[in-house]
This record gives C-alpha cells, structure tokens and sequence, in this order.
C-alpha cells in the first residue's frame, strides 16, 4: 500500500526536487554517496576536492604532503604569507612557473619552478585547495576566468 503511494507521488517530489534546486543562491552540487545518502557541496568544496587530486599529482613532491615544503628549496605553502598576500603573483607562479626570489615567511627562495601543463581550471581548483588548507584561509574563491585573466 506505501509502496503505491509512494509511486503516485514520485512525479511531485522530482518537481519538488528540482524547483528547490533552481531556487538555491548558492552553488551546490549533488554527489551521491553508497546507495542512498547524498551530500551537498559548494562549488568552493568542490574546487577544493578537485584541487586535492590536482596537488597529489604535481604539488605534492616539492611542497609534500603537508604543505611545508623543503626549507632552503621549496617555499612553505602552509601558513604561506605569500599566498595570501600575492594572489596573483601565485597564480602566476603555477600558470607559468617560477624563477629567481620570492620572499615567503621571511625567508628567501631562489629557485626554480616548472610550468606544470596545467589547464586553468585545474590550477583554479589547486589555488582553491592550498589557499584553504594547512592554516590558510581565503573567503574569495580562484576562478577560471580569473586563473584566465593572468599573464605573464
């Protein structure tokens, strides 16, 4: 008997679903978890998710695991003065690379960094994961079009 009415109201609860999806201010994305929990996401969550994978594979060997780089040879992402205060010229670093010194938590770094091949929106989402991670914090989010936006 549940089970029938369950069935005539699948129709409005999609409609229900989907009006109340549309209405959202925030960006949110769906993802499903096991068979039937779902968790809502903002697209900073997301970015930051995505960012994850992208520093596994580039970021990770130079600045390891835990954000604090190798002193005297790769800079410090965590706690990175830096970061927080030359956005651009740290998106510039991962879009084109870097050469020659940067001053980062009052030490000097003079070395080499590689342009990594990454797309824009990939290296949006790894800003979006080392700006948010080990200490750091940022209330606006790296986009693409502002990855975008910076050149050499």
């Amino acid at each position: 008997m549940q089970l029938l009415k369950l069935k005539r109201n699948v129709p409005l609860l999609c409609l229900i679903f989907l009006i109340s999806c549309n209405n959202s201010e925030k960006k949110k994305t769906q993802i499903q978890i096991g068979q039937n929990s779902e968790v809502n996401q903002t697209s900073l969550e997301v970015s930051i998710e995505k960012g994850n994978e992208v520093y596994q594979n580039f970021c990770l060997q130079c600045h390891l695991p835990n954000g604090k780089g190798i002193p005297n040879n790769f800079p410090p992402l965590a706690g990175s003065d830096w970061l927080t205060e030359k956005r651009e010229e740290s998106i510039r670093a991962v879009k084109f690379g870097q050469n020659g010194e940067i001053k980062v938590n009052g030490l000097t770094y003079n070395g080499v960094m590689t342009p990594m091949g990454l797309s824009d929106e990939e290296i949006a989402n790894v800003m979006n994961y080392v700006m948010n991670s080990w200490g750091n914090t940022q209330d606006k989010m790296v986009t693409e079009a502002e990855v975008t936006a910076v050149e050499k």
